[in-house]
């Protein structure tokens, strides 16, 4: 995930706002950044926070 923040609050800014822009999906975006999807996930989760699919953000 080189091309994106290490600090959970950043990378919730991060990726909200690029999955609010830019993608449909998170998977979407994971293919196109290429980065892990597990990684993001476990990231946020460690700020409680968990993808919604339906809004396509993290809460």
């Amino acid at each position: 995930m080189n091309s994106l923040p290490n600090d959970p609050v950043m990378l919730l800014s991060v990726i909200n706002t690029k999955l609010r822009d830019c993608y449909p999906s998170l998977d979407c975006l994971c293919e196109d950044m290429e980065v892990s999807k597990e990684e993001i996930i476990q990231k946020l989760s460690k700020i409680d926070y968990k993808y919604q699919a339906k809004i396509n953000q993290f809460v």
